[in-house]
């Protein structure tokens, strides 16, 4: 039976809430720091402490605006300091926070709103040149304040006690919506204590790492990341806006000793190596990259490892589910390379056929999924009978194979098959090899419409700089000598300057390559 939990001495612990474990970080080690704002100029770099003070004086301002538990409170902020302030203020009333990604417009702010039905929108103002308050303004939003550098602040001695129920509904999680309309994922106080707990065990980081957050605060893996800093008790340096080069000099300056996001930040660090001399290193106190949210080609882990001398672990997780497995750093090369890593113990993998069997080891199937981090299900109702089977497992649409030692092997999703004159072809597959090639710097490879095959394979490629242009017989060689099929060979080739991603962890939107290149649309 193609079924793993893998069970580990780690315990969640006492935590209830997320303002419990708040609590007790705060009674160990009030004055160490546990995040730090870096700066493009280090003059004015912020730290924040592990003290609580500071989140219960805002908490009660919020109060005071009339925010109560079970309150419904938007916020569209950036990675700063103010936002997890502010997101421990809303967790100590027990108020429902709806976190959206800085980067949305008025389509995806406006249905998030709505769906919502948020009585508090906080926003950071004008931000990277957009009007965040006249967006809301225009779209009827309630209660919108500015909470980009002053936040609400009052006398906490008003404040009514803390939640102390973990299991009620107080994250509403936006997924990315790129082909429809976004999903509310509902979450609790303890399925996010649940993933983070997680993250932190696989890690097993200690009180003198330095970590980073180099992506979205408002995205699932923030609170997954900040869980792990209050139970560990080391920091993380946040960037406001995460691009590289610039960026380099905030990880130095602090030391920072985990860093990653996901494979497209594995990528931008290798870049940023390839241009150092033999034997310098571009982070010079890192050891470790670690992320998910994106498949990871088996070349990228070996580059790493080999040019930039440091171990990478690489998980699986969604915003369903903020993690699913992970990579153990002290597990074998082979399996950092090529799986996704183990379930931690209270998650469930069952790999099933098309009707629901349940398929043994190292048999490719649909990844269903059961256990404390899975959400409660979604803010639509509808959404649920679809999306959860008979068992309780939620059925992912990603395809994969467990192998006999309960590590993931993700192969794709059951929407990203390609099927050309009625065969299966795995994405995934093709891509792996791409990466091998010594002028490919990314790659993605889609299915397009075909009236004779149905679809057909077209390759997409960013090259790395100072390489030769390629050309499909150049590509369609290379992939024979490494084994390929025939019948998976691309019959499309195009080369561009940068695939188009999203602006979390920085995904291939590949409905944005379909678009572009399907003949219908013209080129």
């Amino acid at each position: 039976m193609s079924t793993a939990r893998h069970e580990t001495p780690y315990e969640l612990g006492a935590s209830r809430t997320l303002w419990e474990l708040v609590e007790r970080r705060a009674a160990l080690t009030p004055d160490a720091p546990v995040l730090i704002q870096a700066a493009p100029d280090p003059a004015d770099d912020r730290t924040l402490t592990f003290e609580r003070e500071r989140a219960e004086r805002v908490a009660a301002g919020l109060y005071g605006m009339g925010v109560r538990p079970g309150t419904v409170v938007a916020w569209q902020l950036p990675t700063r300091v103010e936002t997890t302030v502010l997101s421990f203020a809303l967790a100590r009333l027990g108020a429902v926070q709806s976190p959206v990604i800085p980067f949305y417009r008025d389509r995806e702010v406006g249905f998030a709103l709505r769906e919502s039905k948020a009585e508090f929108f906080a926003v950071p103002g004008v931000w990277r040149g957009f009007d965040h308050t006249r967006m809301a303004r225009r779209l009827g939003a309630k209660g919108v304040f500015e909470a980009y550098g002053e936040l609400p602040d009052a006398d906490p001695a008003a404040l009514p006690p803390p939640p102390s129920d973990g299991t009620s509904v107080r994250w509403i999680y936006w997924t990315s919506g790129t082909t429809s309309d976004p999903k509310g994922v509902l979450h609790t106080d303890r399925s996010l204590l649940a993933g983070g707990s997680c993250l932190a065990h696989a890690l097993r980081l200690t009180a003198e790492d330095v970590g980073s957050m180099a992506f979205p605060y408002a995205h699932i893996a923030g609170p997954d990341y900040t869980v792990m800093l209050l139970l560990y008790g080391f920091p993380a340096v946040m960037f406001e806006h995460f691009a590289l080069p610039d960026a380099l000099d905030g990880y130095r300056r602090h030391g920072v000793t985990v860093a990653g996001g996901s494979t497209a930040f594995y990528s931008m660090f290798l870049a940023e190596q390839r241009k150092l001399p033999p034997g310098e290193k571009v982070i010079p106190t890192l050891r470790l990259l670690a992320g998910g949210g994106a498949p990871k080609p088996p070349e990228i882990y070996h580059a790493v490892v080999r040019e930039m001398g440091c171990r990478l672990t690489h998980g699986y997780g969604m915003t369903e589910v903020p993690m699913i497995t992970m990579g153990d750093p002290d597990d074998t090369a082979e399996n950092l390379a090529t799986t996704e890593g183990r379930p931690p113990a209270g998650m469930e993998i069952r790999v099933t056929g098309t009707d629901g069997e349940v398929l043994p080891p190292g048999t490719d199937g649909e990844i269903r999924l059961r256990g404390e981090a899975v959400c409660q299900g979604y803010l639509d109702p509808a959404q649920n009978a679809p999306a959860f089977d008979t068992d309780g497992f939620l059925i992912t649409g990603d395809l994969g194979h467990l192998t006999p030692s309960g590590h993931l092997v993700l192969t794709g999703r059951a929407k990203d098959i390609i099927i050309r004159k009625g065969e299966n072809i795995s994405a995934k597959e093709i891509e792996d090899l791409l990466h091998r090639h010594p002028a490919v710097a990314d790659a993605a490879v889609v299915g397009l419409p075909d009236p004779e095959r149905g679809e057909r394979v077209c390759a997409v490629i960013e090259q790395r700089p100072g390489t030769p242009v390629l050309t499909l017989d150049e590509v369609t060689s290379y992939l024979r000598g490494e084994g390929l099929a025939t019948h998976k060979l691309p019959e499309q080739l195009e080369v561009v300057e940068a695939l188009p991603r999203n602006e979390t962890l920085r995904k291939v939107l590949k409905y944005k390559l379909r678009e572009r290149f399907s003949p219908a649309r013209g080129r």
